[in-house]
């Protein structure tokens, strides 16, 4: 009898996983619209070398250089997500439109600081970006710069305690059920505090 791998494993096998499979979704995007790396690095201002190590799912990268991708290929980004998002994306009608999502059925995406559980991936012309997250990092010399991205940002910890540092020195302590709305342009990144990785809803708005 085989032994089962252990819990890192299998989450590492998950997270490779999850990385060659928004690789793949990239580069088909790019390729439709007749679009060398080069010209996807030119438009998104992300580094060609950290394009091609994406659509290889060699690395995982952060929130911001997955959207800044997609935006230059005029995309949600949800579709580097779920395969169900570009056909959504057509859809119209005057009903109302609802998604329903489940962390269970939810796409994933492991980065180094923050894993992801991607939510409502499929309703169209999405204006906002929902997600599950879990903050992995503890401490800022964990990342290489502080997060940016175009829009608004609102958080909930559903669990744990999550510090918010901002590159302008203000600092946010959120505990459990409580919640901060911020201007996402302004440099951040979200820690965990607590003893457990803190557990968060995040709501991104599009540009």
């Amino acid at each position: 009898m085989l032994a089962r791998p252990p819990a890192k494993a299998r989450r590492r096998t998950s997270a490779s996983l999850d990385r060659e499979r928004v690789g793949e979704r990239l580069r088909a995007l790019r390729k439709s619209q007749g679009l060398t790396l080069k010209g996807l690095s030119e438009r998104s201002g992300v580094a060609l070398s950290t394009l091609s190590k994406i659509e290889l799912g060699q690395i995982s990268v952060s929130y911001e250089k997955l959207a800044a991708a997609a935006h230059a290929l005029d995309a949600d980004i949800a579709q580097l997500f779920d395969a169900r998002a570009a056909a959504s994306s057509a859809k119209g009608g005057r009903g109302p439109v609802v998604v329903r999502s489940t962390p269970e059925d939810a796409p994933s995406y492991d980065a180094d600081n923050y894993d992801y559980l991607m939510l409502a991936t499929d309703f169209p012309a999405k204006r906002m970006t929902p997600l599950l997250g879990t903050i992995v990092a503890r401490a800022l010399s964990q990342f290489p710069d502080y997060i940016r991205h175009a829009g608004q940002e609102f958080v909930m910890v559903l669990s744990g305690k999550v510090r918010i540092l901002f590159e302008t020195g203000d600092v946010i302590e959120l505990g459990r059920r409580e919640s901060a709305y911020f201007d996402s342009g302004v440099g951040h990144v979200y820690l965990s505090t607590g003893k457990a990785d803190a557990q968060v809803v995040v709501v991104m708005s599009q540009r």
